[in-house]
């Protein structure tokens, strides 16, 4: 429960106590306009023993910008696991530490679970100073459903991976938001044409909170052609947001369910799966990924996650 006092500051029972002992804070940074730091967060990196930062170069130009002169250390994905255990021990003696990122709310996308979770488990205090995210910011002014979404992060940098994360993610209802380079948002683009169909709406994010910010917004079809068109538009930082699938559409009469059904069983009787699957496919004109898993139901055998050459 928040508590305000006369001067309208909050607190919580953590902070309150993090006042007396130590505690880790995790505090969100500007993703680009440096004006988005808030004055909590300016309150606690200044007031701190030490921070934590991705790129303590990156984490320099911030720091100095506000004056800050707090010690900072660098902590990554490469230096996690061993600076757990020194971090955990510093705080169990009483030290307040922030930790940061390049860009945005530490742990999207960024190191830090594991030290969140060796202080939650010692029983330390962890408390969260948020901010920015480019996650949020992107689907604010995405223009799509927001009721609903899924954060995917990166997509698998090589292609047939990729590609089939994406066919396991074609069928999915929610808003589905990415993060992408500049070297693989074109091919990305594509892929997602290829996997969730050149209608599916969506939206592109570059550059966000920065001067050359842009969101484009169309089908995955015209977002790709303008993409290709428009290559000075590849450079910066990407999110990608994309509509959900379509609710499948259910028929008046229940009974083209029990139909697919016995058909499926009549087939997986008489042929191998992926051939009764792709005979239902035909006669139906159905999902085959949809298909194949009601006949691995219905055979009794162990499923894959996708079928090999579903469109």
């Amino acid at each position: 429960m928040v508590a305000s006092d006369k001067s309208g500051s909050e607190s919580t029972g953590a902070a309150k106590t993090a006042a007396h002992s130590g505690a880790l804070y995790v505090v969100a940074t500007p993703i680009g306009n440096l004006q988005d730091l808030s004055r909590r967060a300016l309150d606690v990196l200044g007031s701190v023993d030490l921070i934590l930062a991705e790129d303590t170069r990156h984490s320099a130009k911030l720091l100095a910008h506000y004056g800050i002169g707090t010690a900072c250390r660098s902590f990554h994905e490469h230096n996690e696991t061993h600076q757990v255990a020194r971090v955990v021990e510093r705080i169990a003696a009483g030290e307040r530490v922030a930790l940061i990122s390049d860009a945005g709310t530490p742990l999207i996308s960024d190191p830090g679970f594991r030290l969140v979770a060796a202080l939650r488990e010692a029983g330390h205090a962890v408390i969260p100073i948020p901010g920015a995210s480019a996650v949020i910011t992107a689907l604010s002014v995405a223009g799509l459903p927001t009721d609903r979404f899924c954060f995917e992060g990166f997509l698998p940098p090589k292609a047939s991976a990729r590609r089939r994360h994406l066919q396991a993610l074609s069928t999915e209802q929610r808003t589905v938001v990415f993060y992408e380079s500049p070297r693989r948002v074109k091919q990305t683009l594509a892929d997602l044409l290829t996997e969730f169909g050149r209608d599916r709406r969506a939206a592109v994010a570059r550059e966000l909170t920065k001067i050359h910010e842009s969101v484009l917004s169309g089908t995955l079809a015209e977002l790709q052609r303008w993409m290709e068109e428009h290559e000075e538009q590849c450079r910066g930082e990407f999110v990608i947001v994309v509509a959900g699938a379509a609710p499948a559409q259910e028929e008046d009469d229940d009974t083209a369910d029990v139909s697919i059904r016995d058909l499926l069983r009549l087939l997986v009787e008489e042929l191998p799966v992926k051939r009764a699957v792709a005979v239902a496919a035909r006669i139906t004109g159905g999902k085959r990924n949809a298909l194949y898993r009601q006949a691995i139901a219905l055979s009794g055998t162990e499923s894959k996650d996708v079928v090999e050459g579903e469109d």
